[in-house]
Order: C-alpha cells, then structure tokens, then sequence
C-alpha cells in the first residue's frame, strides 16, 4: 500500500500546488480542475468510492477501539456482532453504528457546507495526530524500554510539528472548532464516570462479601443447605470472594447445586492471551472449583466452549447443562456517597443502557438465572 497509495497522493498533490501556482482562481475547486472536462464524471466516481473507503475504515476502526474500551472496563458493554466466523477481529456494533450515523446527519445539518465544517475538521485531524504521536513516544518507551534520549529524538520533531498544526488549528475554536473539542470533552467524561462508578461498586461488593476461606469453613456446619443434582456457575468478580448471586440463593432457596464453579472473568491489559495461560482452575472444597478465565481486549469471550474445555478432578461436572447465577445489580446513592449527584445520574443512564452480562459472555439465555441486589455508592 505505501509503495502505491504514497506516490499517488503525492502526485496528486503536487499536482494541485502547481496548478494553483500558474492559476490561483482554481482555489475553489483544484482537485476536479485539475483534470480536462471529459475527465470529471470519472473523478467524481474515483473521489466517491475513495471516500466510502476511507469512511469505512473510520468507521471500522472506531468498532475495534469502542470493543478495547469495553475490554479495558471505559466503556459499557455493547452488543458485538461477528460478521465473519472465521476472523474475530471482524465485527459489528449496531449501537456505536447508529450512533456515527446520527453525528454524522447532524454535523451535516449544522454546517451546511465543507467549508464551514472545516474548522472542526482540522482541529479533530491535527489533535488525532498530537495524541498519537505521545502515544507512540509512551508505548516505545515503557513497551520497547527506548532511552529517553532516543524516543525523544524519534519522537521530538513529530511532536513539534504536530503540535504547530494544532496549535494553529485552535484560531478556529469559535468558528466551528468547539464540536470536536467538545465531543472529547463529554467522551471523556462518560468513559472516566463509568470507570469510576464500576470502581465503586466492586469496592462495595467486596466490603459486603464473604471471602472463599469463611464460607468453606461454615458450609459443613450448615445443616440447612440442601445440595441439588446438577452443576450451578456463579459469576464473581473477584476469585477470592463468595459471589452474591450465591448467597442470595442460599438466603432464599436454602439450595446448593452438588456441581458448583465460582467463576471469574478477567480482561487483561494484552491483546490476546496464550491457551495454556487462559484458565486457572482450584478446587476449594469437595466438588466446587474456582475457575479464573482471562481474555485480551482484542478477544471476545465465549462461556460454554471455555468451560467445556476445562478438567475437573471430579466427576459429574456437565458444563453444557449447567445453570448461570448472575446478580442484577439495582444502584442507588448512599449518605454519604464518594460520587456526585449528576455523575451518578450518568452512571445510572449508563447502566440502564449497557448490555447485559450474559449477552457480553455469550451465555445461553436459557440457562440463565438472574439474582437482584441493592448496592448503594
């Protein structure tokens, strides 16, 4: 691609410099002028399908990021479709979708023109290319372990001609340079709100939970507890705590499954992870198991199969039949709270409109059992 798209844009380029050079009234319009008139209709077709191509690797690139945030915990969960069984890096968010196209018809409507959408448009391309180039100098230097010296000399003259072309481009903040600054802005702070909520939540689940070691120390004491064929799966997010879905079922049903596994998804700061490294399975007392299951960002999990593949020293474990325990967690603000009152509204939206667990983990929705809880934060 470089040794044939470069020259071509460069051609191209140059092309129109020299034309502006012996006819500065072509400024309207160089590229199409650039060619004789029998040439036109093919360049609107060519200028046409090179910006389909371009929109959709925009587009494309904006579903593999929004599945990383995802991954990383920035973002709610979304619905994630595959569009091609054998890739699975080839994927579908009908949500992030409509939503571009939404922006995309009101950016349309309010500027009415390319020239007045300019001005957001060079401050959205020159701040894309400052935020990449620190974010290269950052990955070389703590991922590769470059000299500062020489990531600053790879980095420096990228950094300050970047940092030009924005710093340019921010004369035209009230021209119509506002909408992407602003755009980052509430990104920002929906991503940095969510982390911070779901950072909340786990801290009070935890404070509320019974660590493994005690309820494995009580449960042979607890006469009550009736053990029920079959294996139950009971989602937590920290392995080293009973899940709540599990002692809500306790409290209410007085049930246990004779098959237990306390399970606990992980995603990882890597893109993918090894097979041999992707489970970890402990039995913690006779028949029941923690089991640790651990993804990349760029890995979409997928529950029966993984567990399917797992070894259990006991036997009757019959994972394809088994039932799914999960919480549905009902938020509320405690007194006091450590998040303010329009955060934890957005929060609150933000919840409402993410997908649920079992979606995300891919799990059958008939062997699904929901378990409601009241968290305050």
């Amino acid at each position: 691609m470089v040794i044939f798209v470069l020259p071509c844009l460069a051609l191209n380029y140059f092309g129109q410099g020299a034309l502006l050079i012996s006819d500065p009234a072509t400024i309207s319009n160089p590229f199409f002028l650039l060619g004789p008139q029998w040439l036109q209709v093919p360049m609107i077709i060519i200028s046409t399908i090179a910006t389909v191509i371009a929109s959709q690797a925009c587009i494309s690139g904006g579903f593999s990021l929004c599945r990383q945030l995802i991954q990383l915990g920035y973002v709610p969960r979304m619905r994630i479709m595959h569009t091609n069984p054998t890739e699975e890096s080839q994927i579908y968010l009908p949500g992030l979708n409509h939503s571009l196209m939404v922006g995309a018809l009101l950016l349309v409507i309010a500027f009415r023109s390319s020239e007045a959408l300019a001005s957001a448009y060079g401050i959205a391309v020159t701040g894309t290319f400052l935020c990449t180039c620190i974010l290269a100098a950052v990955v070389y230097r703590d991922r590769y372990k470059w000299s500062p010296w020489a990531t600053i000399a790879v980095f420096g003259g990228f950094f300050i001609i970047d940092g030009i072309f924005f710093a340019s481009n921010t004369l035209k903040i009230i021209e119509g340079g506002w909408v992407p600054v602003l755009l980052a802005a509430v990104l920002i702070l929906m991503m940095f709100t969510w982390k911070k909520g779901r950072s909340l939540v786990l801290a009070r689940q935890q404070h509320d939970a019974m660590s493994v070691a005690a309820f494995m120390a009580r449960l042979p004491h607890s006469r009550s507890i009736i053990r029920v064929p079959g294996t139950g799966v009971f989602m937590t997010a920290n392995p080293e705590f009973i899940p709540t879905s599990l002692l809500h079922n306790l409290k209410h049903n007085k049930v246990l499954h004779e098959h237990v596994i306390l399970l606990t998804v992980k995603n990882l700061d890597l893109p993918q992870v090894m097979t041999d490294q992707r489970a970890e399975v402990a039995e913690v007392a006779p028949n029941i198991y923690r089991v640790t299951l651990r993804y990349g960002f760029m890995e979409m999990p997928n529950l029966p199969p993984a567990l399917a593949q797992l070894q259990f020293e006991s036997t009757g474990f019959d994972v394809s039949q088994a039932s799914y325990f999960v919480s549905r967690e009902l938020l509320v603000r405690s007194r006091p709270s450590h998040i303010s009152r329009w955060r934890m509204a957005l929060f609150l939206l933000m919840t409402k409109n993410a997908t649920p667990i079992t979606d995300f983990l891919r799990i059958p929705l008939d062997r699904v059992v929901e378990l409601g809880v009241r968290i305050g934060i």
